[in-house]
């Protein structure tokens, strides 16, 4: 037995980890151990997330309590005011979600720092919004999200409500590296009660949230909510209780929850994956719909922090939108409801460049970051001016955010927001395919695909090949710029070169002459490369949508299938 295996048997906390662990052992099972302790899982700007099991590349009661040390120490470091303002801890519905946001607050509270641990399954953005709420250092969910059931996570937001970014990642992972060499130091939940370092966030937190958002002007939109009825599907995650109360709130008394998805359940019994992106993850709450012949098919991901949404189609079928779809009728709609000349909204470089137009058009202030929404909220903090107040921003993967209530993706929100513009359209005796029509009418119908490519293992790095051989064209379409976010530059065909205001990432972006794009995303980790493809293909005056949809269509199978022979 290595020392390492041994000392880890000594400071496993977990009975049942350290049996699983004996038993790899006693079976000289030399693969799944080394697979193990090979490394520890990597700590980064989305927290932790792995399989739950035992050893440091796993998600376990010891590598959570490290990390929560990890985490404690550098918040001391760098919030001076930390021991007074707190943490705020919440978790999900998985099996081991509420024993690992317990360890957490017995590794914060004995280092000193207060507190506040939701007493039931809490919606990510309630925690999100808890942060500011309760003017927190920082705030933990424990939530593996829509992964599979196996999997378990750590998320980390910082006292501004955001999750966090460089360098509080990296300065974390320090800490956790020596406190995985250190002594841990942990008060008992009863002890940390007595010496006031403990406060339960009970049904009055919750209510917070929810009366926050009742009072919400981008949400107080009370048009016609009769006149729609929705089905709706927590997908066997913690958003049921709370989505239901907010559509209740706003009038919306026609909705329909899926009964056996409803309740908490991270064994996600029935569906394969549960991520509404996924075919067949839908199934149940379509058939709800059906059932009530529904307007809307909704569904909350597992932790509540992304929406998905099914639309009725004049055939009575139900049709699932994109997310980019999603994005631009929720923006459209917010900057109907505000001053748009002092509006900010913004996407991420792999969204649609549809919200980018209407922006414009609107008059309202436009900003673009990196994939992922701990970029898309803390780069809105630093553009939000008295006179330019945030507003509204997506990400193609279900994610948005509506307002400042909530610095992260709240799947919650936007479920209500949607519904509402769903109810007024209908008032009008509009559907939300009109609005769709009338949006690609004035901007252009803007089709996008994503796809991952894998390349041979031992190729060489695809993103220096593809700098090495920049594209002149792209399915017989001229290349007119190539933005670079790894150089930090956009090149364009006439030789021009502008700089660009994004952090440095391994990202290229080919802009074509009709004004369709290929973005391309190498991985750091794997020989496989994730492709985002945009086609815009103008609408004419007297032309029927679906001409268009269709060349579109063609366009988009003609630049997918050309580009990736390129790369092969």
């Amino acid at each position: 037995m290595s020392s390492e295996i041994l000392r880890w048997l000594q400071r496993d906390p977990d009975p049942d980890t350290r049996r699983e662990l004996q038993h790899l052992l006693d079976n000289q099972d030399q693969q799944e151990l080394e697979q193990r302790f090979s490394g520890r899982l990597a700590f980064g700007t989305a927290g932790l997330r792995g399989v739950v099991g035992a050893g440091p590349n796993r998600m376990n009661r010891l590598v959570i309590q490290e990390t929560a040390t990890g985490l404690a120490r550098y918040l001391l470091a760098q919030q001076i005011n930390a021991q007074q303002r707190g943490v705020i801890i919440g978790y999900d519905g998985r099996p081991d979600s509420r024993q690992f946001a317990e360890n957490t607050a017995s590794v914060l509270t004995g280092q000193g720092i207060p507190v506040y641990l939701t007493v039931r399954v809490a919606a990510t953005p309630l925690v999100a919004f808890g942060v500011r709420h309760l003017n927190a250092a920082a705030g933990v969910v424990v939530t593996a999200s829509h992964n599979p059931p196996q999997y378990n996570g750590f998320k980390v937001y910082w006292g501004n409500g955001a999750q966090i970014i460089p360098p509080h990642d990296k300065g974390i992972a320090e800490q956790i590296e020596i406190a995985a060499q250190s002594q841990l130091s942990l008060m008992t939940l009863d002890e940390a009660k007595e010496n006031g370092l403990l406060t339960l966030l009970d049904t009055p937190f919750y209510e917070a949230y929810r009366q926050a958002l009742g009072n919400s002007a981008l949400l107080s939109n009370h048009t016609s909510p009769g006149a729609i009825s929705l089905a709706y599907t927590a997908m066997h995650g913690v958003g049921a209780e709370m989505a239901e109360a907010l559509l209740k709130d706003a009038g919306f008394d026609q909705v329909y929850s899926v009964a056996a998805q409803r309740e908490p359940d991270g064994r996600f019994p029935t569906v394969n994956f549960p991520n509404p992106e996924e075919p067949g993850a839908m199934d149940l709450v379509i058939a709800e719909a059906v059932k009530h012949d529904a307007t809307l098919a909704v569904a909350n991901d597992p932790d509540a922090d992304r929406l998905a949404v099914a639309v009725r189609t004049e055939t009575g079928q139900y049709q699932m939108l994109t997310g980019d779809q999603v994005g631009a009728l929720l923006g459209h709609y917010l900057l109907s409801r505000t001053s748009a000349s002092q509006a900010l909204v913004g996407t991420t470089v792999v969204s649609s460049t549809l919200l980018e137009r209407i922006a414009h058009w609107e008059g309202a202030h436009y900003y673009q970051t990196l994939t992922g929404f701990k970029w898309l909220t803390n780069v809105a903090m630093e553009k939000q001016t008295e006179n330019q107040r945030f507003l509204f921003a997506y990400e193609e993967a279900l994610g948005y955010t509506v307002g400042d209530l909530v610095w992260d993706k709240d799947g919650l929100s936007a479920l209500v927001a949607f519904a509402q513009l769903t109810a007024e359209l209908a008032s009008q005796g509009l559907t939300l395919w009109d609005r769709l029509e009338s949006l690609y009418r004035q901007h252009g119908l803007h089709l996008n695909a994503q796809r991952s490519i894998a390349l041979s293992p031992g190729a060489p790095a695809i993103g220096d090949a593809l700098r090495a051989h920049p594209p002149e064209q792209i399915a017989a379409e001229a290349v007119t710029a190539i933005t670079d976010l790894k150089q930090g530059t956009i090149d364009y065909s006439d030789g021009r070169q502008e700089r660009v205001a994004l952090p440095s990432s391994d990202v290229l972006i080919y802009q074509l002459a009709s004004g369709s794009r290929v973005v391309v995303r190498p991985s750091g980790t794997e020989p496989k490369i994730k492709c985002y493809y945009e086609v815009v293909e103008a609408v004419q005056e007297q032309e029927p949508l679906k001409q268009a949809q269709e060349r579109a269509a063609g366009r988009m199978s003609e630049l997918i299938a050309t580009h990736q022979a390129s790369l092969s």
